[in-house]
Parts: C-alpha cells; structure tokens; sequence
C-alpha cells in the first residue's frame, strides 16, 4: 500500500523579503546604530529637546548621505526619514501608527506585519532588518512606559501614553522570534450616532439604553475580543447625568468617558521584587471612599465581580462594567464564576440571587464576519425562576447570510417584550414611545 504524502504545513506568507527591501533595512539598522554610538547619550537629559533633536538630525543626515551612494534621490530621502523614526519613533510602524484607518498592528515575526482596517486583517509590505530588529523596538516602547521587557521578563502587557494597548512576547515564550500586537484607538472615541451610522445599534435600541443609564439601572455589556464593548461602554457615557461623579477602574486604560466628573484608576503590575501589586478588587474596594455616584468597571475579571456587584446593590445603582463572554447566558455564569474566585463558599442561589438584584440588563455584542459589530441581543434580568436566571429578550439581531463582499447582513428586531424596568424608568422621568417594544423587524 502506497501511503499519500501527507501536506507540507503551510508556509509564511513572508518568509524570504524582498532582497532590495531587506539590504535596505540592514542598512537602515546599520546607520542607527552607528547614530547611537556616535551620540553623547550622557546629555540626553540636559540639553533642550528641540536642540537636541536638531543635533541627532544632523548627524542623522551625514551618516545617510556618506552611506547611502547608491540610493537615488527618494531613496536617500526615504533612508532619513526612517532613520529618524528609528530614533524618535517606532521604525518601520511609524507609518503604520500615524495611518488613522489602522486600529491593529500585529508583527508576527520580522517579516511578516499584519494590520486591521475597517475590521479586516491585512498582509502589509513592512519588514523589519532581522529579529534583533524587532527586539529593539519592543525595548524601546516598553523603556518609554518604565517597564523592561528580556528573557526573565519575557512578556509584557501595558498602555502608551497616545492611549494605545501594547503586549509583546519575546523568546523564549515566543518560538518564532519577537511579537509584538498594538491595539489602537482614535483621538475621537465613537459615539452613538457614529454606532448607529455604522448600523451597529439601532436607534430604538440607543433610545431605551439611553434612558436606562439615565435612570440609574446597571447593566452588563458582554462579548468577545473586538466587539465593540469597551466602544459602547464610552458611547453610553454621554447619557450619565453631568451632576454625577464616576469612577473608572481599569487594568489598562482605554475609556474616554464622555462626561466632565471622572476620575480614573489603573492597576499595578508587581514590581521585580514581586511586591506593590494593585489589583481591580483593590481599587474596586478604594473608590468605594472616593465618593463614586457610579463605578464603572472596564472589564471584570475575577474576584473583584463581588466587590463590583456589592457597590451595585448597596446605593450605587447605574454601574457598569464590561465581561468576555459568548452569549447573555455565558456571560451571567462567568459573573457566577468570578465570584466564586473570592474563595467564599456562597450557594449558587445565593450568588444567582445577588446577580439578579444588582443587574438589570445585559447587553450583548458580537464581531461577525467581515469585522462589522452588532448588537446582538439586549435582554432584561427579570429575578430568578425555577433556580435559574428569568431573561426576557427585548431586542436582537438575527444574522441571515454573508454576502458577496464577504460580510455578514441580517436584520435587527423587536420582540414585543414590555421590560419590567419601564416602571423605573418613569419614576426617574424618563419616557418611553409606547410603540418602541411593538414586535416588529428593522
């Protein structure tokens, strides 16, 4: 019996560069490095910024032009560009990071560079020298934020100061050299007219949402890695009240709130000593003497969830946090989970019981195919039934096919559900059309 060979394992898209492309950044590498040697780094901190950017460009250019003979005149004028931005920027991802539609960066290896626009993956033309390449730049952005990052401290996970979100993991972690992914964000977080442009909510959904925040519900905004939660979280904010003092509670920092009374904290990794580590439930526990009128959570995680739904229960109405979850259902039984990780040995009554009472909504959002957001369904927690959670779905999205562009479609609709909540709502003086729950489709 003849056995078939079996298929070779797919190769990297990028695994030999363009040889033009590579000598040019060796020699990019090259000059850089000659630049760092040549500068007195010792006057870094003393002499003025401007100067000293003045001086490195001039010494930039001379070395550029003793080097770069064969170039032509792009090509020289290219190599001092680069050249600086390996100084002041990030390399080869300076371009990357000043292009607004690119909202990931993601380097898989030196020569393979992937980028997301309008939440599509995209194979770039950017390389880097060599693997050693890579490294310093990861050096360099992690040095910038106090944090090191080498084979004791392979990994690390932190926020620039432009707001974006970095996390690089280097050798020996990383079997196929450095990686490095940087999500960014806009100067402008999106608001509600840009999500219901975008036909990631509807406006039916945005005027009942509205006023739920307006009326001091808490609620619970669920789904994976890229859909939109934290988008949503920001956009909500706008309808907080502006009499209202809120506290954020982050483990990097990615809200910008649209609200004037916000204060906002950030953990605290443990030092190289292993001690000064400051955890969500710290701050969680610290704000609630910080006089908060709401406390949002950027994302719950672990122990802190009780923490988070005792504030909920006792006289801060109107929070809100964010949660990975699959589903309305998966996202209340991590809540469950999370709990638990206090190590208290509460009944799963009990927890469910505490869960109900401090959470009225859950919203849940997906990323389909394609990279559109949608609201894929917002449901009501009306108490608990037969043990287990009573949910009344009020709106939803119902996905019908991808289309020729490779994009999903589908339809929003109502279920013609009348939440239980409305009676909170008009206490607090806030009214709803009586045909915005009719059942029908958008």
């Amino acid at each position: 019996m003849i056995l078939a060979t079996p298929p070779t394992a797919p190769r990297s898209k990028r695994t030999r560069p363009d040889p033009d492309e590579h000598a040019f950044q060796r020699l990019k590498t090259s000059i850089h490095e000659e630049l760092v040697e040549s500068l007195d780094l010792s006057l870094v901190g003393t002499v003025d910024r401007q100067r000293l950017g003045t001086e490195v460009r001039s010494v930039a250019d001379d070395l550029c032009r003793k080097r770069a003979g064969e170039l032509d005149s792009s090509g020289q004028q290219r190599l001092m560009t680069e050249v600086l931005d390996e100084v002041f920027g990030l390399g080869p991802l300076e371009p990357l990071m000043a292009d607004p539609d690119v909202s990931d960066i993601l380097v898989n290896n030196a020569y393979e560079v992937y980028v997301e626009r309008r939440g599509r993956l995209e194979l770039t033309d950017v390389i880097f020298a060599d693997d050693q390449h890579v490294l310093r730049v990861i050096q360099r952005i992690v040095a910038r934020i106090g944090r090191r990052i080498d084979e004791v401290c392979p990994m690390v996970d932190a926020r620039l100061p432009d707001g974006s979100r970095i996390n690089a993991v280097v050798p020996p972690l990383s079997l196929r050299g450095p990686t490095l992914s940087i999500r960014r964000f806009g100067d402008k977080p999106l608001d509600l007219n840009d999500l219901m442009s975008n036909r990631s909510v509807l406006p039916e959904i945005v005027q009942f949402l509205s006023g739920a925040v307006d009326a001091r519900l808490s609620f619970l905004i669920s789904g994976g890695t890229g859909s939109g939660k934290t988008t949503m979280l920001n956009a909500l904010s706008v309808c907080i009240p502006p009499g209202e003092r809120i506290i954020t509670i982050e483990d990097s920092a990615e809200l910008k709130l649209q609200h004037l009374h916000v204060v906002s904290l950030e953990t605290r990794i443990a030092n190289t000593e292993g001690s000064g580590e400051i955890n969500q439930r710290d701050l969680v526990r610290n704000s609630l003497r910080m006089r908060p009128d709401r406390i949002l959570v950027g994302e719950v995680r672990g122990a802190e969830a009780l923490d988070m739904l005792q504030a909920m229960n006792t006289g801060h109405e109107g929070s809100l946090t964010t949660i990975h979850a699959n589903d309305t259902r998966d996202a209340l039984s991590r809540l469950e989970m999370m709990v638990a990780m206090t190590g208290l040995e509460l009944p799963v009554n009990v927890v469910r019981e505490y869960i109900a009472a401090g959470i009225r909504l859950v919203v849940h959002l997906a990323r389909l195919k394609g990279g559109i957001r949608r609201v894929m369904r917002v449901s009501e927690i009306v108490g608990i039934r037969d043990g287990d959670y009573h949910l009344e779905e009020i709106f939803g999205f119902e996905q019908h096919g991808v289309g020729e562009d490779g994009v999903a479609f589908g339809q929003f609709y109502a279920t013609g559900y009348r939440p239980k909540c409305l009676e909170r709502l008009e206490a607090s003086g806030v009214e709803m059309p009586d045909d915005l729950f009719e059942a029908k489709k958008f």
